[in-house]
């Protein structure tokens, strides 16, 4: 087994030890939020963490009713702006938390008089020490250059912050429901489904909603890992100028969850499919192979549960490709942005 696959089976029980760790100071959190809501989120990543950012976005939208945007590192460095003050809470996720750019807009977050959360990884980084509060991933060490289960637990970092500042049952339901989910999810085999890419050199990855983001995590790792130059859209975004490269046996692998935006989904779906398109999806659509997702789990959750299944079959793919998914060229572990 490669180390990316062994990492990305872990995230369930770094999910476990996130819940028992983060739980009690994300309701103190989650007190504070409702008491004095914040009249804007602003969220600051790169790669695999801006994704999980997306997530956030969504879910804090859909449930807390907060705008959430995320500011450029490089109006800080670059620029020397800061357009962030006291009525914002300022949300920086990382795995190293030692990207200088993320340090430079979190030390003028803090300066504006923002709430400063850090959701990092790595404990004694300098990020943890520049924040006002500090909520560990608990993914352990993460060697892969391919980052997999810090991902998935800034994910989960996400929904636990949603549910503490909304008090919501079905969202702490969602919370306790979340190992289990990606244990389960890491068990359904996509390799059958994606082998079929083994010659392909561009797909799209589509997402909408709450499965944007991982939309645009799973098109990042085929690139990183499989030298496959997927590029994501939102599935409403696609109907307009990227349909004009769908064409016969055009790959695409389209995610989904049950929920508003469903419906639209399986339109859009039937609407490639028509055009010839080779359709890999989450969601029922007739002419599409269809991916194994878990059954009767929270839509806000089913996103992180399909990144688990192709994290697991990505490896696969890459070795069918003559690659080694652990090794992905002219790419390190951390990457020192400024």
């Amino acid at each position: 087994m490669t180390r990316m696959a062994r990492e990305a089976a872990e995230a369930a029980d770094g999910a476990r030890r996130q819940l028992e760790r983060c739980g009690p100071q994300l309701r103190d959190l989650g007190n504070r939020l409702r008491d004095r809501p914040p009249a804007v989120v602003v969220t600051c990543a790169r790669g695999s963490s801006d994704h999980a950012a997306t997530y956030g976005k969504y879910l804090l939208e859909l449930t807390a009713g907060c705008v959430v945007a995320s500011v450029g590192p490089s109006v800080a460095t670059s620029y020397r702006r800061a357009p962030i003050d006291d009525r914002a809470l300022f949300i920086a996720i990382s795995q190293s938390g030692a990207s200088p750019d993320l340090l430079a807009l979190t030390a003028a977050a803090r300066a504006g008089g923002a709430l400063t959360i850090a959701f990092v990884n790595d404990e004694s980084s300098p990020l943890a020490a520049a924040c006002d509060v500090m909520f560990p991933l608990c993914a352990g060490e993460e060697r892969s250059v391919a980052a997999t289960k810090s991902f998935l637990l800034a994910g989960v970092a996400f929904l636990q912050l949603a549910a503490a500042w909304t008090d919501s049952a079905e969202l702490h339901d969602a919370v306790a429901a979340t190992p289990a989910a990606l244990t389960a999810a890491a068990a359904l085999d996509w390799t059958p489904a994606l082998q079929s890419l083994v010659s392909a050199t561009s797909l799209y990855v589509l997402g909408r909603g709450v499965g944007l983001a991982a939309a645009l995590e799973i098109a990042l790792k085929l690139k990183e890992t499989c030298r496959l130059h997927g590029e994501a859209f939102s599935l409403a975004e696609v109907l307009h100028g990227p349909l004009a490269l769908v064409d016969r046996g055009f790959p695409i692998i389209a995610l989904g969850q049950d929920d508003a935006t469903t419906e639209p989904t399986r339109e859009t779906l039937a609407r490639l499919v028509s055009l010839g398109a080779e359709v890999r999806s989450t969601l029922a659509v007739a002419g599409t192979a269809l991916l194994p997702t878990v059954p009767a789990i929270s839509p806000l959750l089913a996103p992180l549960c399909q990144v688990q299944s192709c994290y697991l079959a990505l490896p696969k793919l890459a070795a069918a490709r003559g690659l080694d998914p652990d090794a992905p060229p002219h790419l390190a572990k951390i990457t020192r942005t400024r």
